[in-house]
């Protein structure tokens, strides 16, 4: 049996060395458990990025892709195929939404979005196309998906970025005031920032986002690429500030694991996108909708009322362990429902890597904080017992 030293050193003669894994090759999952190629046993605190939303192997999405697999895989969007269908039912019938494209991922459901904002105004003969986007926001790495998010450095070496785009203040009313005019075509916002530091909206600032998209005569789009599917304790994170956008994206916990993006809108707004405006090989391919509907019918049988009460779980104790560690170590606990994060002194590398010396899996975002987003059907035993080894951790961090 190969090592986990032996797989890694395959992937350095042969992958890009764009990504820097951690020093474990992943063979097997079970729930809320991950196994390597030397046997040892790690649970799962950051769900494949917030996106392994009912564990791994689990055994309903298995007979939904096994059974989906036997009729058909892949015929592309030329033809309907009803897995997708009963997908966007599913979807509008739990939204606002009215109308559904998909695809393959976050980045290119963001892609989207922007592209339908754009041509929205722009077959309304409006000299619409700057967007309103955010510092700290991360809405993937097409070019003009990283030109909306807001961190700098992810742009280093790829420029010119794409133009038109601006970035506000998160959380400030007033800087995206100032930004507003008659070129704009949207606001573009996450209601909870994931990489950029779980960094949740002060209270009232989506409805004045609303306020203002409406004012301006502008979209109001919410990227809920990792907050969505019952993340934060609802179905969807802006539900819990009673705000409507008019394009909401999602992708990640979507498909539990499995590749698929979603771009949700209104009828009306859909009519921008006319065939040969916008397209996606594999997007919605029957597989991926099998097993999308499947996590809509887990959430739906229980387990979102089950992570609303491990998400409590959760924060309550992460404030533990910020209280018991000090503002000298932790600066403060963020984040709602099981997208949680510990806002650190100093950068949180070997807080994680102490971490899974003990067989615990966690991940940072934003520079200095600790993320976690653990499978929704994560156990109560199963989150004390990480959270035991969290506390020590960072209890005996310099």
């Amino acid at each position: 049996m190969s090592t986990n030293e032996e797989i890694a050193n395959r992937g350095l003669d042969v992958l890009v060395g764009n990504y820097a894994p951690q020093p474990v090759a992943l063979v097997r999952g079970e729930g809320s458990w991950l196994f390597d190629a030397e046997g040892d046993k790690f649970l799962d605190l950051m769900g494949g990025i917030a996106t392994a939303t009912l564990g791994h192997a689990n055994p309903k999405l298995q007979a939904a892709l096994a059974d989906q697999a036997s009729k058909v895989w892949h015929v592309s969007n030329l033809y309907t195929t009803e897995p997708q269908i009963q997908l966007a039912e599913r979807i509008t019938a739990n939204s606002f939404a009215e109308a559904v494209y998909f695809c393959n991922s976050g980045a290119e459901a963001n892609e989207a979005a922007l592209k339908l904002a754009r041509r929205h105004h722009h077959d309304r003969g409006d000299d619409r196309h700057e967007i309103i986007a955010f510092e700290g926001a991360f809405h993937g790495r097409t070019l003009f998906t990283v030109t909306t998010t807001g961190t700098p450095a992810y742009w280093e070496g790829f420029g010119p970025m794409v133009p038109g785009v601006h970035h506000a203040k998160f959380g400030d009313l007033d800087s995206v005031r100032a930004l507003l005019s008659e070129k704009t075509a949207a606001i573009f916002v996450e209601p909870i920032q994931g990489e950029g530091g779980v960094r949740t909206a002060p209270a009232g600032f989506l409805q004045g986002l609303r306020d203002l998209a409406d004012e301006n005569g502008c979209l109001l789009m919410f990227d809920e690429v990792q907050v969505g599917m019952g993340r934060t304790g609802t179905l969807f994170a802006h539900e819990q500030e009673g705000v409507t956008p008019d394009v909401m994206t999602l992708a990640k916990a979507l498909g539990g694991g499995i590749p698929i993006g979603a771009m949700a809108t209104t009828r009306e707004l859909s009519k921008a996108l006319v065939p040969g405006t916008h397209a996606s090989t594999f997007g919605g391919n029957p597989l991926a909708c099998a097993v999308a509907c499947a996590v809509f019918d887990e959430l739906e049988g229980g387990v979102l009322d089950h992570a609303k009460a491990m998400g409590e779980r959760l924060g309550d104790g992460l404030a533990e362990i910020a209280s018991a560690a000090g503002h000298d170590k932790v600066l403060e606990p963020r984040g709602r429902g099981l997208l949680r994060g510990l806002a650190m002194k100093e950068a949180p590398g070997a807080i994680i890597d102490a971490c899974r010396e003990r067989n615990v899996l966690v991940i940072s975002a934003g520079g200095n904080v600790l993320r976690l987003a653990p499978p929704l059907t994560i156990t109560a035993e199963e989150l004390d017992h990480g959270l035991r080894i969290l506390r020590e951790v960072v209890l005996e961090s310099a």
